[in-house]
């Protein structure tokens, strides 16, 4: 399944890509994202640091691997929560012999785009 191709996210290099999933801390916080997970939460069950988690959570983001949504509450103390954005990694070897990444995602909710929408406005304001 593929991301929609309304998002706004572009694909990330193989290098990326391999980057990320070559750090131990990150591999870490992918096994421990069965359930979608506050950057507090994280730090708890993976027992690494808050700021390299932050630094992780970034990489995982910027390579696509993570999503971050905004659990919105009543208090107004918004936070962001964490899940795991793929299904399959494929590395291709194209013709050209450069190195292309395939990623299959889940399919994703009504809900799960709006969330995505509102969280991408509150980047902007």
């Amino acid at each position: 399944m593929v991301r929609d191709p309304i998002a706004s996210e572009s694909m990330p290099s193989a290098e990326e890509i391999c980057a990320a999933l070559d750090d131990p801390d990150c591999r870490e916080i992918i096994r421990n994202l069965d359930e979608p997970l506050t950057a507090s939460e994280l730090t708890e069950r993976c027992e690494i640091p808050q700021s390299t988690l932050y630094r992780k959570l970034e990489l995982l983001t910027d390579a696509t691997l993570l999503e971050e949504s905004t659990d919105i509450r009543r208090d107004g103390h918004h936070a962001s929560k964490y899940t795991v954005s793929f299904e399959e990694i494929t590395l291709v070897l194209e013709d050209d012999r450069s190195l292309a990444v395939r990623i299959e995602r889940p399919a994703r909710t009504a809900d799960e785009r709006l969330a995505e929408l509102w969280s991408e406005v509150r980047k902007e304001t």
